[in-house]
């Protein structure tokens, strides 16, 4: 008999993520994401199946096609569809290396790109950057890989000394400087820590003999390397300003590689334009992206190759008028996020693309004549990853799908050339089949109500019959979405006896522009009505018991339940997650300090308008908290850094309110999605029964300290 879902239930994920199709679309590969024995860390391998033929369960037999001893990942068909190349740390345990150590963070080498012929045979080591890939395409001839990597020089010494180190230091000497100098803001990222020193450039690499050579060094990164169809250009992206740490913006470039001349696409330096994608015939580059001032939606535009769009107000934009939002964030503890992608016609006639409408992520077509979109799927699903080849006369898609009640498995899906209703999904693997045979996933409730002008979409998860505990989950962002795509923590809420309410509260994506913006200059109050409306409701319908009410959220969802507590009373308990507190310390500090943003969104920066900034801080309203509060954090976050836990965790001590602090160590911004997963299974355990004491036992102090090994 099936049973409520349990956070230990994390260790049997099987995450399918980087959908990938064969050119004659008959076989789709994905990377693989399982817990690794200890449930210390994860183990990544490369599996396919082919997109015609089925078993006897309905559902296709995937294989395994690397070890994934630790991390085979980046599956990439070569053109004639042979060989499948990808990226894997392998040589740290296949190899014989003795003079180098086998630890990875000791190991700048250690991911390199294989080769698996797909006939049989064991997989090779094709490069040896000494500062490893961190990507690759394929050139259209199959003869060379574009890659990404932050080496300096081919081979190690060569790196060492244009980076002026020390190969092989003299005995005696005493170890070089490991200070920081630091000329730049954006010098790390939340999760990678310091990148200042590692910035990717665009290589080329000979498929056969791995020989490597450098192609584009700009001033900053090159990404996103995209081969024109004859092979003779690459198209990448870059922020090439002057001062490129203080303004957000990216611009589409092109590199000839007869003449190593590199020339942009997208100009006028007031956009953020990428993921290009090359017309059959070479002409024009489609990419995603905006012009400031509209930053808070992206839209499909295309550029003519030759650069003559580079100008201020160049380019077409396909998609303004529809108002649609390619590009949004939605939200999963389970289903991996992907990077927003483009795949252009065979006949250059239109534009694919994903976008959410609704609470669904779907796909999407764009012609460039007359700019009409055509839905091409729908459902109550999550599309996450996706790739399209031409295959039988029309367009084959492989496809990464979820949704509340279905864990991510690889689909395959089928584009007629014109739109006769919506394309047909099948589903390929079975990755999650045994997890999803004996738990209980609770059917999420669509909710909707208007506030303030606004109508807002939510889901409602019951535990039950009747007025429950209700416990309010509010998303980060602010500008990303909740939507219909799996959520574990809802559902071990809803199997422990409290319900769940989700809304997307003005500021949210996928509701087109005007509702995205709805919260400039307002984090607080106006969300904070949204949020509230939706729970009046549940109250008024008999969904909810208004004496037993719960409010948690991550990132921005913290500062929002932080706005809450401090001026709503009648939340019985609360969790804020990786919050933020004092939004001075926001814009000061981690990977997205600095001003651009703050101006965005609030009109000036804090030490423009020190007291704009007092009066939007949670923490300046954080003597009125009398909400039992239980403030996690991990001390590892560079987005949302841990002096905010610490700074209302001081404050909340000091009035002796009922607080807690749950430090977590090692874990970054990203605890709940990719986490190590015994700290996401300890997690959902803390956040379960910390709701559990009070919205279920009723209780009024704060609960015994957790286990040195949580439970289930």
């Amino acid at each position: 008999m099936p049973r409520t879902p349990q956070p230990d239930d994390v260790y049997r994920f099987r995450v399918p993520s980087d959908a990938q199709i064969s050119p004659d679309g008959r076989f789709v590969v994905c990377t693989l994401k399982t817990t690794a024995p200890r449930r210390d860390g994860y183990r990544h391998a490369i599996w396919g199946t082919a997109t015609e033929g089925r078993s006897e369960q309905g559902t296709a037999a995937p294989r395994q096609l690397t070890l994934g001893a630790r991390n085979d990942r980046h599956p990439r068909f070569s053109p004639d569809g042979q060989t499948l190349a990808f990226l894997s740390d392998r040589r740290l345990l296949a190899e014989d290396e003795p003079e180098l150590p086998k630890e990875p963070k000791e190991r700048e080498d250690a991911v390199q790109i294989h080769l698996l012929p797909l006939a049989g045979g064991e997989a090779r080591r094709l490069t040896d950057l000494p500062r490893g890939v961190d990507s690759f395409s394929w050139s259209p001839d199959g003869r060379r890989l574009a890659v990404l990597t932050a080496s300096s020089g081919a081979s190690r010494r060569e790196d060492a000394r244009k980076r002026g180190k020390t190969l092989d230091p003299k005995p005696g000497e005493p170890p070089e400087s490991d200070y920081r100098y630091i000329d730049r803001l954006a010098y790390m990222l939340n999760g990678a820590g310091f990148t200042y020193d590692r910035v990717p450039h665009l290589w080329l690499v000979d498929a056969t003999t791995g020989e490597a050579r450098p192609l584009v060094v700009g001033p900053t990164a090159e990404m996103e390397p995209v081969w024109s169809p004859d092979g003779r250009r690459i198209a990448f992206t870059a922020n090439r300003r002057r001062d490129h740490d203080l303004s957000f913006r990216s611009d589409i470039f092109v590199v000839d590689l007869e003449t190593n001349e590199v020339s942009a696409i997208t100009g006028g330096g007031d956009g953020v334009f990428g993921s290009p994608a090359w017309l059959p015939d070479g002409s024009a580059i489609a990419g995603l992206g905006f012009r400031f001032p509209d930053a808070y939606r992206n839209d499909v535009w295309v550029f003519s190759a030759d650069g003559s769009d580079a100008t201020r107000g160049g380019g077409q934009n396909l998609t303004g008028r529809h108002d649609l939002m390619p590009g949004s964030v939605m939200n999963s503890d389970v289903t991996l996020g992907e990077e927003a992608r483009l795949a252009v016609t065979p006949d250059s006639s239109a534009v694919l693309f994903s976008a959410p409408i609704n609470g669904s992520y779907e796909l999407w077509r764009v012609r460039i004549d007359d700019c009409t979109v055509e839905r091409l799927t729908e459902g109550r699903h999550y599309i996450s990853s996706w790739r399209a080849v031409p295959a039988d006369g029309r367009q084959r898609v492989a496809a990464i799908v979820s949704s509340p009640t279905a864990l991510p498995e690889l689909h395959v899906i089928d584009l007629a050339a014109a739109r006769s209703g919506p394309a047909s999904t099948r589903r390929l693997t079975g990755f999650n089949d045994e997890l999803a045979a004996d738990t209980a996933l609770v059917d999420p409730l669509e909710r909707t109500w208007r506030c303030d002008g606004y109508d807002i979409q939510g889901w409602l998860l019951p535990a039950g019959e009747g007025p429950r505990p209700l416990v309010t989950e509010i998303h980060g962002g602010p500008h990303t979405l909740y939507g219909w795509s799996p959520v574990w923590e809802w559902q071990v809420l809803a199997g422990s006896g409290i319900s769940v309410l989700a809304s997307n509260p003005r500021g949210s994506e996928g509701y087109g522009k005007r509702f995205n913006e709805g919260n400039l200059g307002d984090w607080g109050t106006g969300p904070a009505h949204d949020v509230l409306a939706g729970i009046d409701q549940a109250v008024a319908d008999g969904l909810a018991d208004p004496d037993h009410l719960g409010v948690t959220g991550g990132s921005y969802g913290g500062y929002l339940t932080n706005w809450l507590v401090a001026h709503d009373h009648r939340f019985r308990a609360a969790i804020t997650c990786r919050s933020v507190a004092d939004m001075a310390m926001l814009f000061l500090t981690g990977d997205i300090s600095g001003g651009e943003w703050a101006r965005l969104e609030f009109g000036a920066t804090p030490w423009d308008d020190p007291e704009l900034y007092r009066r939007i801080s949670p923490i300046s309203f954080a003597r009125e908290i009398r909400t039992p509060l239980l403030i996690q954090h991990s001390e590892q976050d560079l987005r949302t850094t841990v002096g905010q836990a610490e700074a209302l965790f001081t404050v909340l001590r000091e009035l002796r309110r009922p607080v807690r602090l749950m430090r977590v160590p090692d874990e970054s911004h990203e605890l709940t999605r990719s986490g190590t997963p015994f700290r996401r299974a300890e997690n959902l355990v803390q956040i379960r029964d910390w709701f559990v004491h009070y919205l279920v036992r009723g209780a009024n102090t704060l609960p015994p300290l957790p286990k040195a090994r949580a439970g289930k």
